[in-house]
């Protein structure tokens, strides 16, 4: 016998569904900022911090980007709440996150930094600049703009890792599917529209940050670099 699709089921959780979406969005914005601070402070360590300073930035990088996810967050949820320190899975996920986002950024920025070419630090020195105002007034800024389209890349590929907050019981987006084909047994139609929506939500986010990027770096738009 033939497979009917069904989609009427949508009416119902359409609710759950727009609770699924905005908790996934939240998790991408409240986990980028954080992250983003993180990797470029680890970044700036890696290249201009003493020893120990680079030391520790690099274990952090690694043991990371070395790492599975789900393992980190398994960590954060279960593996916390066995030594006292309970976590709920919204704060767990964004804490997760955050610091997965970091350590991939933190090699992001490190490229942008070590493409600056030389002449720049020279001049900043010229102009008698600080160590810290030299690399916020002159370096970051370039590193930013050299980088943009690889950190576009992370910020979606961690927006894409929310879903993995499901096997914590979190309900966003994937973690409401989940429930729905539990429910209705309409397993295929529910995972095909988790998948639209998805789709809909990398597309504006990737519009999102390419308005940024216009608005932002107007010297590459003149050149016609790609943003």
């Amino acid at each position: 016998m033939g497979y009917e699709f069904d989609f009427s089921f949508l009416s119902e959780y359409a609710p759950d569904l727009w609770r699924g979406v905005w908790l996934t969005l939240w998790m991408t914005v409240v986990s980028i900022v954080p992250g983003f601070v993180i990797g470029t402070l680890c970044a700036i360590g890696r290249i201009y911090g003493s020893t120990p300073v680079r030391r520790v930035a690099t274990v952090y990088v690694e043991a990371i980007r070395n790492t599975p996810l789900v393992i980190q967050v398994f960590w954060l949820f279960f593996g916390l709440a066995v030594l006292g320190a309970r976590l709920d899975a919204f704060t767990a996920a964004i804490i997760a996150l955050s610091i997965n986002v970091g350590a991939y950024t933190a090699e992001i920025m490190r490229a942008g930094f070590e493409s600056i070419p030389r002449g720049q630090r020279e001049a900043a020195s010229c102009l008698a600049l600080s160590g810290p105002q030299r690399v916020l007034y002159v370096e970051l800024p370039q590193a930013v703009e050299r980088v943009y389209p690889a950190l576009v890349s992370q910020f979606i590929l961690m927006m894409l890792a929310t879903s993995i907050m499901s096997q914590i019981s979190a309900e966003e987006l994937t973690g409401v599917a989940y429930q729905i084909q539990s429910f209705t047994f309409r397993g295929f139609e529910a995972y095909l529209v988790t998948a639209v929506i998805y789709l809909a939500l990398v597309t504006t986010l990737r519009l999102t940050l390419h308005g940024v990027a216009l608005a932002a770096f107007p010297r590459r738009r003149r050149l016609g670099t790609p943003l």
